[in-house]
């Protein structure tokens, strides 16, 4: 290891690293150095001169954004020289700048702002007439205001580096040098509006926030995205009750402040004119809103009714619930009804890994290894489109560490870029396909596999073998689609497991056997839509249906809760890669109730006594029971991340590999909840075409 470079900085002593930059060695000992062009983790460009500082025995000022360090280097970077340089360049870009700060979506926000109040001077001598150019919506989420662009570079970088999809550049040269679309007139894209977030002036704004409030106006809360399992954190931006945006601009999450649109934008569903804001039951064929109290008195008494005649329940949950509610809801429905027939839609196979794991320390990766590893091998996965967070912290490795990567895929897929070798595979040849990769990958210090649905059952413990066999540390994500689709495994929703993969002492009905068993007397379903396409074969069953919306099951159901979605309900989740993080809820949506709160009271009209139904007290309950989840509170309860234990032991029974099966949702698309978002539904982009049509 090189040894550390000693320099002064404003005669503060500072120790940095070799090729630390000054700007970045300064904020070592609190020191700002203003900057627009300069990000980090980007590559540099040196464009808006703002962070030029003195440097002893140079003749000039330098660029601290991309001078590094060096031995004795003496530094200054608040002089007279220095700030009438920033003082010229404010005043430069001012020129022909607008003056609508006002009206302006990033007043409060603007980095440019900011250095006229500190830098800029009392009145402009520029008299001559601006140039205005008419403002240009390059897609229903970004809107580009040319005159305000100040040629930081900062999106272009973003979209092509930090994305991958190259679809901002820069036309003309000189003084009429502008940011352009990739197609003339519009944006083909991710959608993802980091171009929007890293804008430091307001040139690039949001088609979701435009005109709508100020930041000063409204209530930030921390939570976690609702959509795919990846659990970046997003900060929503709430008032009157409802959320204008959303980011992660404090960088508080695993995600940094990545956010693709989903996280960002698709908050929308949560007003949609067809949430449901009253319990409805079934009167003379047609379901009819009731009140609350008539609507749980009718499904407690319809329970105790078939309960004391021995009848059938089955329960089908989801993977957006939090742990606590799914956990209460397995404890309500085998202490409660006696039954383990219960179940959820299983997208990939974390029992099948955690039992070849058995025994072996430090196996599952963290989000934060797919940023520091060595080497990755991604199978059966189109990450951009289904996991883009993980795709994006492997392509910041790429970038800053030089990994290699290595896809094994049945289609072409955005890794290719940057893969030291790909191979298109025809769908379930993946391991075979393997061999050919072994000495490539033995050759590697460390790896982590990521590996989709079509690694199941005895192919994930093959898998396994093979990692074992290359002689290295291994470790393991196994992806799966929805927000909560880990926790639900984790927290027992399955016919033959129960919480922490325990084995349970007489199986129940598996998700296909519920919907054709004909003798079924009551099915609850909470927070999915398995009729969507497979019809209830009991005629006779009741079916009990919370959600958010008039699904195809709920239109089937004799009671239906109105349920609060995970921006409405405090809880934790559990990400693909097993780290557990808190729900924190941003607004109330009238009428509607959390489903933990809804499952304790029904234990209520029941009879039944489950335990407390707090939050917090289901959790105390799941780190108690709960193998793996026995976490730091204060890292969860501070917005961190903890990540479970593996099960330390054998997972005695293999549930149904065959039932384990991805939706293959797309950055556009995310299962019931992205028909009812607006933002979703009205960008250009289509599916990826990696695995056909969407369900």
């Amino acid at each position: 290891m090189s040894d550390p470079i000693h320099l002064t900085i404003d005669g503060k002593p500072v120790t940095a690293a070799p090729g630390t930059l000054i700007i970045n060695a300064a904020k070592q000992v609190g020191i700002e150095i203003p900057s627009f062009c300069y990000y980090d983790g980007l590559t540099l460009q040196a464009a808006c001169r703002m962070c030029l500082v003195e440097v002893e025995k140079t003749p000039k000022p330098q660029v601290a954004c991309t001078l590094p360090v060096s031995e004795g280097m003496v530094v200054h970077t608040d002089t007279p020289v220095v700030h009438a340089a920033r003082k010229g360049m404010v005043e430069f870009l001012l020129t022909n700048h607008p003056l609508d700060c006002p009206v302006c979506d990033k007043g409060g926000e603007c980095e440019l702002q900011d250095m006229t109040f500190r830098y800029g001077m009392g009145e402009s001598r520029f008299l001559e007439q601006k140039h205005h150019v008419d403002e240009q919506q390059w897609s229903p989420v970004v809107f580009y205001d040319k005159p305000r662009c100040i040629l930081c570079y900062r999106c272009v970088r973003i979209c092509d580096e930090g994305m991958g999809v190259n679809a901002l550049g820069v036309i003309n040269r000189g003084a009429v040098s502008e940011i352009a679309p990739n197609h003339f007139d519009h944006l083909e894209c991710d959608e993802c509006g980091m171009c929007i977030d890293i804008c430091p002036v307001g040139a690039l704004t949001s088609g979701m926030y435009r005109y709508k409030t100020r930041p000063w106006e409204m209530h930030h809360v921390g939570t976690i995205c609702t959509h795919c399992s990846n659990g970046c954190k997003t900060t929503l931006g709430v008032r009157n009750n409802q959320i204008i945006r959303g980011n992660n601009r404090d960088r508080s999450g695993i995600n940094g402040e990545f956010l693709c649109i989903k996280g960002r934008y698709a908050f929308d569903f949560a007003h949609s004119a067809e949430r449901l804001q009253s319990p409805m039951l079934r009167k003379n064929g047609a379901l009819e809103a009731v009140s609350w109290s008539e609507a749980l008195g009718a499904v407690g008494k319809r329970f105790n009714e078939v309960k004391s005649r021995g009848g059938k329940f089955a329960v089908i949950g989801s993977n957006h619930t939090t742990n606590e509610e799914n956990y209460y809801l397995q404890k309500f429905a085998r202490e409660a009804l006696g039954t383990n027939s219960i179940d959820h839609h299983r997208t990939g196979d974390v029992p099948a890994l955690l039992d070849a794991l058995s025994g072996k320390a430090g196996a599952l990766a963290t989000s934060q290894d797919l940023y520091n590893s060595k080497a990755i091998l991604v199978i059966a996965s189109d990450l951009s489109q289904q996991h883009p967070f993980l795709a994006f912290q492997i392509r910041a490795n790429y970038r800053h560490h030089g990994a290699h990567i290595y896809t094994v895929t049945p289609g072409p897929v955005r890794e290719q870029k940057q893969a030291t070798r790909s191979i298109v595979t025809i769908p379930g040849q993946e391991l075979a396909q393997l061999e050919s990769l072994r000495e490539q990958l033995k050759a590697e210090p460390e790896l982590v596999i990521l590996f989709g649905d079509v690694i199941k059952g005895e192919a994930v413990s093959k898998l396994v073998a093979f990692g074992e066999s290359l002689g290295m540390p291994v470790k393991y994500v196994c992806l799966v689609d929805y927000s909560n689709s880990r926790g639900a495994s984790d927290m027992g929703l399955s016919p033959v497991l129960g919480p922490g993969y325990a084995a349970v002492s007489e199986p129940g009905l598996a998700y296909d056997e519920i919907l054709i068993a004909t003798d079924l007397d009551v099915l609850w379903v909470v927070g999915a839509n398995p009729l969507k396409r497979t019809p209830l074969a009991s005629e006779k069953a009741f079916v009990v249906v919370h959600d958010m919306f008039l699904t195809e099951t709920a239109q089937r159901a004799d009671v239906v809760f109105p349920a609060a979605s995970a921006y409405e309900k405090n809880g934790t989740v559990t990400n693909v890669c097993g780290e557990v993080q808190r729900l924190k809820a941003g607004l109330q949506v009238m009428g509607t109730k959390p489903d933990l709160e809804i499952i304790g009271l029904l234990s209520k009209e029941v009879g039944v006594n489950v335990g407390i139904w707090t939050p917090d007290k289901v959790f105390d309950e799941i780190r108690e029971n709960v193998r793996g989840y026995n976490i730091p509170l204060p890292i969860v309860a501070t917005g961190g991340a903890a990540q479970t234990s593996p099960v330390n032991g054998r997972v005695p029974v293999r549930s149904r590999p065959d039932l384990i099966q991805s939706a293959r949702d797309t950055l556009f698309t995310s299962g019931s909840l992205g028909r009812y978002s607006k933002t979703l539904s009205s960008v250009l982009e289509a599916p990826g075409e990696l695995y056909g049509e969407q369900p």
